[in-house]
């Protein structure tokens, strides 16, 4: 088999591409059963180190994001008055506000 390169990719989208490319040699059935084992191989040590790149990516932008995290909306720990209306701060007997 002639294998691509020993080394794996750097980038993501080439670890990508030569599995895609290690797929279509397998399904092809054109490979011998030693060439097929030794891309098999191969295609499982990109798709690991595919995985691993994931995984940084996300681990770098958890940090990124760290300190941006939108806070859940939480309500006023203050109570509305007895009768279910909430407190405004206008007039408190004025009748034109509807809040």
């Amino acid at each position: 088999m002639a294998q691509e390169t020993t080394e794996l990719p750097q980038k993501y989208e080439e670890i990508v591409e030569a599995l895609g490319r290690i797929v279509e040699r397998l399904e092809s059935g054109s490979l011998s059963l030693e060439d097929a084992i030794e891309a098999f191989e191969r295609g499982v040590k990109l798709a690991r180190a595919g995985a691993r790149k994931l995984d940084e990516a996300e681990k770098r932008i958890e940090i990124l994001l760290e300190h941006d995290r939108v806070q859940p909306f939480e309500q006023s720990t203050s109570h509305p008055p007895a009768g279910g209306k909430a407190a405004h701060r206008g007039a408190p007997d004025d009748p034109d506000i509807a809040f």
